[in-house]
């Protein structure tokens, strides 16, 4: 995996446990996901005009890439509303670039090393360590984070593909916008107007700029390397959305949780490399 590439993907990680962090701690997490999209849309919205160029073999992908975002945001803020961050973020992170890596090698015909086979071992087996094996977390909130890290393998494959025919500015500021048309309306119904202007404030700005500040550069990084290795490096925000749950969030993170976190990036480097 190109060095460039690498250090996209680590950028992004660290910006995507920040944004996630500040969202975990707003007191409705639904209202504040839907606001910093909101926001996010509004801000980007004339740098990507500038430098529109989307040709119309893109849109497929956009569609599909907007339909795994509206889940994303919805099983994310689902589960951080439910669960701890140091949970449910290694969860839905850490099974992605699994994911990822089985459609590729299983759907795609991509060539799966032994190498890679051990990273998805190991991946697995942190993951299995930072749920917990004697005492199981909520079902619910097991299932919204693998079904977000479901997800994230989906719109990671899509946008590899999609970024062949459009620039990385406007096309993920298109899919956004419509992720947000989708999830902005069910929050207002769900917790109403006033929920959402509640959530106004600076954390939801400043997530907002990480949000749109990460994907781009997931999205840079995905023109330089295949999905599985791209996903696979950018989870190494396992371990940074783990800490920051124990120093910011006072959330209780064992030393199994902290080990599993540990594995999980270990068995990620293995893929990557491989």
């Amino acid at each position: 995996m190109a060095a460039g590439a690498v250090a996209l993907a680590l950028g992004a990680a660290v910006l995507h446990a920040v944004w996630n962090l500040l969202l975990a701690r707003a007191p409705d997490v639904d209202a504040a996901t839907a606001v910093a999209l909101a926001v996010g849309v509004a801000l980007f919205a004339v740098p990507a005009v500038a430098v529109w160029e989307i040709d119309g073999a893109a849109w497929p992908y956009i569609l599909a890439s907007a339909a795994f975002e509206l889940g994303y945001v919805a099983t994310l803020a689902g589960g951080l509303s439910r669960g701890d961050l140091s949970v449910v973020y290694p969860l839905a992170r850490g099974s992605a670039p699994v994911l990822v890596l089985a459609v590729s090698a299983g759907a795609l015909g991509a060539a799966t090393s032994p190498w890679q086979a051990a990273g998805v071992g190991l991946v697995a087996a942190g993951v299995l360590l930072v749920r917990g094996l004697r005492r199981p977390d909520d079902p619910l909130v097991v299932a919204l984070a693998l079904a977000c890290g479901a997800c994230i393998a989906g719109y990671t494959i899509v946008d590899a593909h999609g970024l062949d025919h459009a620039a990385a500015l406007p096309y993920l500021w298109v899919v956004l916008a419509l992720t947000t048309l989708g999830y902005l309306p069910l929050v207002a119904r769900a917790r109403g107007t006033a929920a959402l202007r509640a959530s106004l404030g600076w954390e939801t700005v400043a997530a907002a700029v990480l949000v749109f500040s990460a994907y781009l550069l997931v999205l840079a990084a995905l023109r330089l390397a295949e999905p599985g290795p791209v996903a696979a490096v950018r989870e190494t925000s396992v371990v940074i959305a783990a800490a920051l749950g124990a120093l910011v969030l006072r959330e209780p993170v064992t030393r199994a949780r902290g080990a599993g976190a540990l594995v999980v990036v270990t068995g990620i480097a293995v893929i990557a490399l491989s």
